[in-house]
C-alpha cells in the first residue's frame, strides 16, 4: 500500500456513509473550494465513467485546455485520483492539503477527505476545465456538493453496489440522476427505458435540459472508425484508442460532451486517438506477467470490470477478438466478496474459456468459492494461490489469450508488479 493510502486509512473512518452533511461542513471549513473550481463536467453512471472521463480529458487537452480530473479508485498510487492541469498531484502537495483538511475534518470518511483534497488542490491550481467523477451513486456522493456544474454526464446505469443503492434499477437511476442541476445540460448515454424514465423525471424537476444518446445523437463503428451524428452534423472520426465495442458508445458520449463544450472537431479526432485509460481491456506488453506470457507466445490482457454490465462488455470484446483471431482463452479472475460473481460469470457464459480464480486481500472473494460460482455457470474453473500460479497453469494448458479480470484491485496489483506499467 502506498504511503498516502496508509495515511488516509490510519486517520479517517473507512466506512461508506452516503450523506452530504459532513462533506458540506468540511467544505465550508475550507472556504468552499468546490465553488472556486474551473467549469466542471460532473460524471456519474455504473460503467464507463472512467473511460468517459479519460476521453473528455484527452479531447479537451488536444484543444489546448488545461484540465483537472478527479477519478476513483486508483490502481497503484493514490495520486492517480487527482490530476492537476494534466499532471498527477505530487506527494508533497497532497500531504499539504491533507494536513489542512485534517485540521478541520472531524469525522470525514476517506472518500470525503480525498474529495475535499481534490477540490482544494484544484481550486488553487489554474486550469480551464475540471472533470469530476462520482465515487458511488450520485445524489449523496461527496462530489455532489458541486451545485453549479457546466455539464452533467450520465454513463450507462445498471445494478451495482446493491448494499448502498438497492436492488431496483429505478432506485439506482434516481441516485445517478441526482447530479442533474438546474441550468446545466445533461449528456446521457444509451439507457434502458426504466432508467431513462427516472432521468427524464429528475431533469424535468430541476429544469436540466438533456441531450440523449439514441435520441438527440448517436455513434457507431464504421469502416474502422467512429461515426457520430446529431441533429446538426455528421462526423467521420477515428476509432477510440480503447479496446472493445462498448468504447464506441463511451466515445460517442464524450464527443457529445465535447461539442457542448464547443471543442473543435480536430481536437475531438486527436483526443480519440491519444486517449489512455489503464485496466480497461488493456494489452499488457511490459512487466513480469507480460514477459512470461510473451515467452509462451500468448497475449495478456487486463480488465477491471466487476459487475454483470462490465461482464457483457468484456464478452462482446472477446467474442469479436476470438472471431478475428481464435486462440485458446483463459480468464484469471478475482472479485470483491460483495460483488455479484454469479451475474458476472452469467454475462460471460457464451465465451469458451478456462477460468482460474485468485484472491488479492481480505476483501476478496474466496478463490474456491469463486471457482464454484464459475463452475455453476458452465466454466471449467480452478482455484489458485496467486496470479503467478494461475498464469503458469493457463500457459501450461496452452492458453494463447489470457485475460486478468474481475476487479480494479486485482488490476492494481498486476500493474504494481512493475513500474513500467504504472499509470502516469
Amino acid at each position: 500500500m502506498d504511503p498516502i493510502s496508509q495515511r488516509l486509512l490510519a486517520r479517517h473512518p473507512q466506512r461508506i456513509d452516503l450523506s452530504l452533511e459532513r462533506m458540506r461542513a468540511l467544505c465550508a471549513a475550507l472556504g468552499n473550494p468546490q465553488d472556486r473550481l474551473p467549469p466542471v463536467v460532473h460524471v456519474a453512471g455504473t460503467n464507463g465513467k472512467g473511460s468517459t472521463v479519460a476521453l473528455i480529458q484527452a479531447i479537451a487537452e488536444a484543444a489546448g485546455l488545461r484540465v483537472h480530473a478527479y477519478t476513483s479508485p486508483h490502481l497503484v498510487r493514490f495520486n492517480e485520483r487527482i490530476r492537476l492541469a494534466g499532471t498527477l498531484i505530487s506527494d508533497g502537495y497532497l500531504n499539504d492539503v491533507l494536513d489542512r483538511i485534517e485540521a478541520v475534518s472531524g469525522e470525514a470518511t476517506v472518500f470525503e477527505s480525498t474529495t475535499a483534497a481534490a477540490f482544494l488542490a484544484m481550486s488553487e491550481t489554474p486550469a480551464d476545465l475540471a472533470i469530476i467523477e462520482v465515487g458511488l451513486g450520485g445524489s449523496l456522493d461527496a462530489t455532489n456538493v458541486i451545485d453549479r456544474p457546466l455539464l452533467s454526464v450520465i454513463t450507462p446505469v445498471d445494478l451495482d453496489h446493491a448494499e448502498f443503492l438497492g436492488d431496483r434499477i429505478e432506485g439506482v437511476a434516481a441516485e445517478k440522476a441526482g447530479i442533474l442541476k438546474a441550468g446545466a445540460r445533461g449528456v446521457i448515454a444509451r439507457q434502458s427505458e426504466a432508467v431513462m424514465a427516472v432521468i427524464e423525471r429528475r431533469a424535468a424537476q430541476v429544469r436540466s435540459p438533456l441531450t440523449v444518446m439514441g435520441v438527440d445523437f448517436d455513434a457507431w463503428a464504421e469502416r474502422g472508425g467512429l461515426a457520430y451524428q446529431d441533429q446538426e452534423r455528421f462526423l467521420d472520426l477515428p476509432a477510440p484508442a480503447l479496446n472493445g465495442p462498448h468504447q464506441f458508445d463511451n466515445a460517442g458520449v464524450a464527443v457529445a460532451a465535447a461539442l457542448e463544450l464547443d471543442l473543435p472537431e480536430v481536437a475531438i479526432a486527436e483526443g480519440l486517438k491519444s486517449v489512455r485509460w489503464p485496466a480497461r481491456m488493456q494489452r499488457l506488453t511490459a512487466g513480469p506477467y507480460a514477459e512470461k506470457a510473451q515467452a509462451a507466445d500468448a497475449e495478456l490482457w487486463l480488465d477491471g470490470g466487476h459487475n454483470p454490465h462490465a461482464g457483457r462488455a468484456m464478452a462482446r470484446t472477446l467474442t469479436e477478438r476470438q472471431a478475428r483471431a481464435p486462440r485458446p482463452l483463459a480468464l484469471i479472475v478475482a472479485m470483491l466478496a460483495n460483488k455479484d460473481a454469479g451475474g458476472f460469470f452469467e454475462a460471460l457464459k457464451g465465451i469458451e474459456a478456462q477460468v482460474f480464480t485468485v484472491g488479492f486481500d481480505g476483501s476478496a472473494a474466496d478463490p474456491a468459492a469463486l471457482a464454484a460460482v464459475a463452475q455453476g455457470r458452465g466454466f471449467g474453473a480452478m482455484a489458485t494461490g496467486s496470479v503467478d500460479e494461475a498464469l503458469d497453469r493457463a500457459l501450461a494448458l496452452g492458453a494463447g489469450r489470457i485475460v486478468i479480470c474481475g476487479s480494479l484491485y486485482l488490476a492494481g496489483e498486476v500493474l504494481g508488479a512493475s513500474p513500467e506499467t504504472w499509470p502516469t
